[in-house]
């Protein structure tokens, strides 16, 4: 991962993959704002609310910085990239790409009850002018799962096909181990984070004590959010993402 400039958006980005970067963090004078739809809706819709509530805000296409989505069920690892490519071509019509690199973190996950009929938009972030004291920097983490950071392969699962209680113990570990990489690759520290959700069917009862408790550190002050869902890819089970934020809109 690289740490990249998107003046323009006003933001710093971890390098990704080309369908997603890993992280962003305000610049000094920002802050990124986080906000959930009351009712989502289909991600395309979603991007024209987004470039909306954007010019309202005063701020240009390029202050958005993550995506949430929620999809009817995972994917096929051939199906997730073909999705991606009509996502990818969405974010190059908006001009947002730097230097050729996705700069906008992403969490794309299915829920297991009541799932949408297609994928959507569930939230997103952008930046704006901080009020007042900016000394609370602000980030967003995007969403991983237990695949080798980097790779869209089934042979980059960990512990494929196996769900006992040591492979989700071993996938936790290695998604957490994801999270701090990329917390820390954006010169943040876990005091930082106000949010961290979990995705997974599997009970998170086994995992709290050490795995994700212990390993959060001072993060864990503001508890753990438990979505019942899935990854976005068939074969994988558990996904987390993070993010430190001031301010945490509904619309």
């Amino acid at each position: 991962m690289k740490l990249m400039n998107n003046p323009k958006g006003n933001y710093v980005f971890l390098t990704g993959i080309a369908p997603y970067s890993s992280g962003a963090a305000a610049m000094p004078g920002y802050e990124i704002v986080h906000v959930t739809l009351h009712r989502p809706l289909p991600y395309r819709q979603g991007f024209e609310l987004i470039e909306q509530h954007l010019q309202a805000q005063d701020r240009p296409k390029n202050a958005l910085c993550a995506i949430q989505l929620r999809s009817p069920k995972p994917f096929s690892f051939e199906g997730f990239s073909e999705f991606n490519r009509g996502y990818q071509g969405l974010l190059q019509d908006w001009g947002l790409l730097v230097e050729g690199h996705n700069p906008v973190a992403r969490t794309n996950v299915a829920p297991q009850v009541q799932p949408p009929a297609e994928p959507v938009l569930y939230a997103f972030s952008f930046t704006a002018p901080a009020g007042g004291d900016d000394h609370f920097r602000t980030f967003v983490i995007a969403g991983a799962g237990e695949l080798a950071e980097g790779s869209l392969s089934p042979d980059a699962i960990v512990r494929a096909g196996e769900t006992s209680p040591e492979a989700m113990q071993a996938k936790a570990a290695h998604v957490m181990g994801i999270m701090q990489a990329r917390l820390f690759g954006l010169k943040m520290a876990w005091k930082d984070v106000t949010a961290v959700d979990v995705y997974t069917v599997h009970s998170l009862k086994p995992l709290l004590a050490e795995t994700l408790s212990g390993a959060l550190d001072q993060a864990i002050t503001h508890g753990i959010r438990w979505h019942y869902g899935r990854p976005p890819i068939e074969g994988l089970e558990f996904e987390m993402d993070m993010r430190g934020i001031a301010q945490d809109i509904w619309i």
